[in-house]
């Protein structure tokens, strides 16, 4: 395996289903490893027709146009998650329905889409694992989705950006539509809240632009749905 690409051996860590693959397999597979950087696209629906796409470090989004034309995050996926959507419509051979992009910096293994979809078929580990990891995502998303249904979207809205700052690092570099993707709604319902945010100043805002003011009130909006956040670039 590691001489066909160096690199693989070290990507068993992450994906230790891997080891399964003999080199020759490897090799049919042409794999590449690729660094993105934050909010760059790693994967589209014109990709899946050629690749499949592991994701070894960094946290991508998953975004999916509704029937109604409205771009809606469907789901996040972390270093050792597979896409359940990249895997379904690979084996349904049906056009890939959604973008992934960078949410922090990216590195992600990409193999051809035939081999990929011949490993599944013939290596049980490398089946398993997939399969595995597509049921935890789907039990995890349901919870994800319930937990939104259920909070208004004031709180959803101060849930998120408590999310993506600091206090020592309040502001955060991100449009209106950007926010109604995250939270699945329109963006002039995102900007009706935000405004009425920055009357009560909890907040301020300008183009491309939120900073959290009163970071208290905002969690006590919330109440105990979300902890202390992690701020992106």
């Amino acid at each position: 395996m590691t001489n066909v690409f160096p690199e693989l051996h070290t990507l068993t860590d992450t994906f230790p289903c891997f080891q399964a693959i003999p080199s020759d397999e490897w090799a049919a597979a042409q794999p590449r490893l690729r660094t993105f950087s934050v909010k760059s696209t790693l994967f589209r629906k014109e990709d899946a027709a050629e690749y499949a796409l592991f994701l070894i470090a960094g946290t991508v989004q998953i975004s999916t146009v509704t029937e109604g034309g409205r771009e809606a995050l469907s789901n996040r996926l972390s270093a050792g998650d597979i896409c359940a959507i990249m895997v379904l419509s690979g084996l349904s051979e049906r056009e890939y329905p959604g973008t992934i992009t960078a949410e922090t910096e990216v590195t992600a293994l990409f193999v051809a889409k035939s081999s990929f979809i011949r490993w599944i078929q013939m290596y049980a580990p490398i089946r398993n694992a997939v399969f595995g990891n597509i049921l935890d995502g789907l039990i995890r998303m349901g919870s994800i989705l319930s937990s939104k249904m259920a909070q208004p979207l004031d709180s959803r809205i101060a849930g998120t950006l408590l999310r993506l700052t600091l206090e020592q690092q309040p502001t955060i570099q991100i449009t209106h539509q950007q926010l109604a993707v995250e939270l699945g709604t329109a963006r002039e319902v995102v900007s009706r809240v935000l405004s009425r945010m920055q009357k009560k100043s909890w907040i301020t805002m300008g183009r491309g632009w939120v900073s959290v003011r009163q970071r208290g009130v905002l969690m006590e909006l919330v109440g105990d749905q979300v902890t202390e956040g992690k701020g992106i670039s």
